[in-house]
């Protein structure tokens, strides 16, 4: 990956697209466990755009092999407001990686992990619960499914 996006800069293509997180060949979909629909899509997009927005805040999406989000097909009881809800569970997964056949999870601050957290529950409606995965390649891999 490295030297491809020394080659990509090298060549004149953007920042933005040569330092892109790898996009799982199956599409969005193969992040959202479970019964698919129009509104998991909409959840998962918004989650996995707040969670991109607060890795180039924090300075950390470079280095990053991979980010992304799964939404899980699990609801979790919490409170909003003065009302209690019932709502899905997303897992944020970030791993630093050379080569994609191993990696491991990447050690974000725990700042980074409450500012994403509290955006995505508190912007994303239909998520109130949000986890970190901490697996390695192998015996787990990148994507969830």
């Amino acid at each position: 990956k490295d030297e491809v996006r020394e080659l990509g800069i090298a060549l004149g293509i953007d920042e933005a697209s040569v330092w892109r997180h790898p996009f799982p060949g199956p599409g969005l979909a193969i992040r959202i466990l479970g019964e698919v629909t129009a509104e998991r899509c909409a959840i998962l997009q918004q989650a996995d755009a707040i969670m991109i927005e607060e890795l180039h805040k924090s300075g950390h999406y470079r280095m990053i092999g991979q980010a992304f989000v799964v939404l899980l097909p699990v609801k979790s009881v919490g409170v909003m407001g003065d009302g209690r809800t019932y709502e899905n569970v997303a897992c944020v997964r970030c791993v630093e990686t050379t080569d994609y056949m191993t990696a491991d999870f990447y050690h974000l601050p725990y700042e980074v992990m409450g500012n994403m957290s509290s955006r995505i529950i508190n912007e994303v409606r239909g998520i109130n619960r949000l986890c970190y995965d901490i697996s390695s390649k192998p015996p787990a891999t990148i994507e969830w499914e």
